[in-house]
């Protein structure tokens, strides 16, 4: 089943793709030492953070449906559920997977990876929520 996020009874102009199951996106990162769980609290080990994973999911579901949104509109994260399974270093390239997978009014879930030369080192089921962006921000 196709759903498209429809704002036109808000004036805004929709988008060029279409919001559908199957979007995906891949980003590819060097890992350095300011994605470390050293550098970014989450451990004392100089290794790929989970936070930073938990970044490159959100930015390859982002990229996934870039062009899908209404103009006015944006995605923010709602809900993650992340496994790191395995460690990267430094230096290494990392490729961050995301596919949409399903939609439920507002609500995108994406099956998001991470892979290390073909290794799965994380995975994750991510949700997010179509926002108005400046009502939203009105919010914050």
């Amino acid at each position: 089943m196709i759903v498209r996020f429809d704002a036109r009874s808000r004036g805004r102009h929709h988008s060029a793709v279409e919001l559908a199951p199957g979007l995906r996106a891949s980003i590819e990162r060097v890992v350095t030492d300011a994605m470390t769980a050293t550098a970014l609290g989450s451990g004392d080990v100089p290794v790929l953070g989970t936070p930073a994973i938990l970044a490159l999911m959100e930015e390859a579901a982002c990229a996934a449906i870039a062009g899908a949104l209404d103009a006015g509109s944006t995605s923010v994260g709602t809900r993650v559920d992340l496994e790191h399974l395995a460690p990267s270093k430094p230096g290494v390239t990392v490729v961050a997977t995301a596919e949409l997978t399903a939609l439920d009014g507002r609500t995108l879930s994406f099956a998001c990876a991470v892979r290390q030369d073909g290794r799965e080192v994380a995975r994750a089921s991510h949700q997010r929520a179509i926002v108005d962006r400046e009502r939203f921000l009105g919010r914050a």
